[in-house]
């Protein structure tokens, strides 16, 4: 089918109709059996009650008890629909999935209501759009069936293959394929698919990045329709190319995004930071088809040593900075007064010239340089001008982060482990985080750290323009974390007898939970727990807080453009206000008002632009581009989590066999998790191979103990295992324990005990709804 439900309800605009000729036309359909197709849906869909035709034409069902959201399965088929809303997450029983699988967008309607330690419930109304096209997977003989089973252990389900496709039948550690969807599951019919092609397992790296892309659906990229790159404006630039200015580069593969330059000048006040960000709005035309092609992306993909651009190369190449070349820019200046703080802004097109590049090796010889050294070092070489520059800007990064942090802000010393395979993945990006918490990085030797801190200010400055002059802007959010989670971290902290001290009102907060872990023993794992209640961020049409970047009014990204479409879409409405905007009521007024600095608020009282001018943004800033955009990050999330995992596992198998010092990182009633170095690799022991006694969950002190050895085995404590065996289709590591020589096998049967441990649910952050 050309289209999915959910391109359907998009083409219908809110509380109006849409003829049946005028929806065939939007959703492409031309061919007499298309258009049968949408007939049964629009059938369907009305018999469910999500949309009605009358003679007018067709119009959708403004019905609040039905709530667009994505399915979330666990490995044990407990399932939560996360709404598109931000609201709380629902348990979905798996006879009220209706068939939908995990990663659908659905609709949902609520059956039972949530209670304070419990989700609430419903059930799949509607199935949006599926998430799995194709798959991988391992052929399987089930009787007189053949049959494809998913390697994704979330997918709880068979996909019937033809007869024809039993020359995959292979032993299950040599042969993985990739099999294509036919048919979805109806009523009581199975789903079916057929074995595209074979993929190697054990090939090497590009064996394993094959595998990645296809299990995520990226192997066959759409191509980005043919364009050339318009070229800028020239009239009405402010020409900056006598400021010093400088590139920082983050990543070096050829397709890597292109990244803002820094400028840095003291003024009588303190100091004035210049960001300027590649103009690709200036070469990209809003609503073009390039344009509507880069909002269906929505984001850049590292996957590695290698990045699945969002722009097109000759887009890229026409827009990045070039040392000593002149080139276009949108750039803002930041007044800045002396301890830091941002006072003052004016944002303009320009033309800036590149000094330098400043990568991560001259920030760490920068840093290991002797204060009284004559000799300059050889990554230095090229910046020998530019150094005081740096180091000044390095000093302002600093106290830039130190009051981000101090207004709530969140850094955690959670970064990616160097391991080989991750390659740029490592390399935390500039902006804000999707996980609601940012890397914790030193401006003095880390790039990204420096960029980072500049860029957060440009996007504080540009949210809160946008919002005072009531603009359609895209607003990244982040709300505060839930007292009662962070309440729970902390209870567990003190069974820990982790020292606290909390605020006056005895809730914890993010921040002091962040600092007491940091000084423990037991950081890393205390610091995992603390990351589970900050909430991401998400994209709206309205202001609002972003506490991760110490943000209370508003907060828009616009300066990374090639790596967010978001970035992309503000830029287009920054260069609509400096091209279009009215900086008098009329041409009879003298007196002109500079629309693009914060001397503007609270004087204008004129439309900016005229309707026509904005009426293209504003109709295309819907709720759809919005879900689009965030499932898009969080599908980023997940390739990268993919990536790490498989790296990891990739690092763990030549060590099966060998005992190593772990860390506990997690302990649940089925058994613990541990860290194993150098990877970080998390593998599980499993209660059943604890042979010495019969252990108890106490879940408050996150422990099992010993029913007779009174042995324990606790959150942060180090602890012997052996790899037993690495799983890396699946990202599966078992572990077990060392146990002390002389052992006794524990008889659960002598103590009434039949088994060791229980094995609830893994997805223990949403266990309250599982029953």
């Amino acid at each position: 089918m050309k289209f999915s439900v959910s391109d359907l309800i998009d083409q219908l605009p809110k509380q109006e109709t849409l003829t049946l000729s005028k929806l065939e036309k939007g959703l492409g359909l031309s061919a007499k059996a298309d258009k049968e197709q949408l007939r049964i849906a629009l059938d369907a869909l009305a018999r469910v009650g999500v949309l009605e035709e009358s003679e007018s034409g067709i119009s959708r069902v403004e019905d609040e008890s039905l709530i667009e959201a994505r399915l979330r399965c666990s490995s044990k088929g407990f399932c939560f629909a996360l709404r598109e809303d931000g609201g709380e997450d629902i348990y979905i029983r798996d006879n009220q999935l209706n068939h939908a699988w995990n990663g659908d967008r659905v609709l949902v309607r609520i059956t039972r209501e949530g209670g304070r330690r419990r989700s609430p419930e419903g059930g799949v109304q509607c199935i949006l759009q599926r998430n799995t096209t194709s798959l991988l997977a391992q052929v399987e003989q089930q009787n007189e069936t053949l049959v494809a089973l998913p390697l994704d252990d979330r997918l709880l389900t068979a996909i019937e293959l033809p007869a024809s496709d039993s020359a995959h039948l292979k032993p299950a550690t040599e042969a993985v394929v990739e099999v294509k969807l036919d048919r979805y599951p109806v009523g009581q019919l199975a789903p079916q698919g057929h074995v595209a092609r074979s993929l190697a397992v054990n090939a090497g790296p590009e064996a394993d990045l094959d595998l990645l892309l296809t299990k995520h659906g990226l192997r066959d990229r759409p191509t980005a329709p043919k364009a050339t790159a318009k070229g800028p404006d020239e009239k009405g630039r402010d020409d900056l190319t006598a400021l010093p200015t400088l590139v920082l580069q983050l990543w070096s593969s050829s397709e890597a995004p292109i990244l803002p330059a820094v400028s840095l000048e003291a003024t009588d006040q303190g100091s004035r930071l210049w960001v300027h960000a590649p103009a690709i709005a200036e070469h990209v035309g809003f609503g073009s088809p390039l344009d509507l092609f880069l909002r269906e992306l929505g984001e850049a993909l590292c996957v590695g040593e290698s990045w699945l651009p969002l722009l097109p190369s000759s887009v890229s190449k026409a827009a990045a900075f070039k040392p000593g070349s002149s080139a276009a820019a949108l750039s803002v200046a930041l007044e800045l007064n002396a301890d830091g703080q941002l006072e003052h802004y004016r944002f303009c097109r320009s033309t800036i010239k590149a000094d330098a590049v400043v990568d991560a090796k001259a920030l760490q010889a920068l840093a290991e340089r002797k204060p009284k050294a004559r000799t300059t070092p050889a990554a230095l070489k090229a910046l020998k001008d530019q150094l005081p520059l740096l180091e000044e800007l390095i000093a302002l990064a600093e106290k830039l982060r130190g009051l981000r942090l101090s207004a709530g802000s969140i850094d955690l010393d959670l970064a990616m482990p160097a391991i080989e395979g991750l390659g740029e993945l490592a390399i935390p990006e500039p902006d804000e985080s999707r996980q609601g918490w940012l890397v914790q990085l030193d401006p003095a030797v880390s790039t990204s750290a420096l960029l980072r801190e500049c860029v957060l200010l440009a996007h504080r400055a540009f949210g809160r323009h946008m919002a005072t002059l009531e603009l359609p802007a895209i607003y990244a959010h982040n709300p505060a974390p839930d007292a009662e989670a962070l309440n729970d971290v902390a209870k567990a902290a003190l069974a820990l007898e982790i020292p606290l001290e909390l605020s006056a009102d005895g809730n914890a907060t993010a921040q002091e939970l962040a600092t007491a872990f940091a000084g423990s023993d037991r950081a890393r794992v205390l610091l995992q727990q603390l990351r589970d209640p900050l909430k991401p961020v998400t994209l709206a049409t309205e202001p609002g807080a972003n506490t991760l970047a110490a943000e209370d009014q508003g907060f828009a990204a616009w300066c990374c453009p090639s790596l967010h479409y978001a970035d992309l879409w503000n830029q287009h409405l920054l260069v609509l206000l400096l091209c279009e905007g009215k900086d008098r009521p009329s041409v009879r007024h003298k007196t002109r008002v500079d629309i693009a600095s914060d001397s503007s608020h609270g004087v204008i009282d004129w439309p900016l632009m005229t309707a026509s001018q904005l009426a293209p943004m504003e109709e295309g800033l819907s709720l759809t581009l919005l879900n689009r955009l965030n499932s898009r990050a969080r599908f980023t999330s997940e390739l990268q989590a993919d990536a790490l995992a498989m790296a990891q596992a990739r690092q763990a198998e030549p060590l099966v066999g060998q005992t190593l010092t772990g860390v506990i990182s997690g302990v649940q009633s089925y058994g613990f998790f541990v860290e194993v170095p150098p990877s970080q690799v998390e593998g599980l022991v499993h209660v059943s191979s604890l042979k010495d006694d019969w252990y108890e969950y106490r879940s408050r002190q996150n422990k099992l103990v010993g029913r007779k050895n009174r042995r324990t085995y606790m959150l942060g404590d180090e602890v012997e295992v052996i790899i037993q065996k690495v799983d890396v289709l699946r990202h599966q590591i078992d572990l077990a324990v060392v146990l002390p020589e002389g052992y006794e096998e524990y008889d659960p049967s002598a103590d009434g005990h039949h088994e060791s441990g229980s094995e609830p649910n893994h997805e223990s952050d949403h266990e309250d709804g599982e029953d």
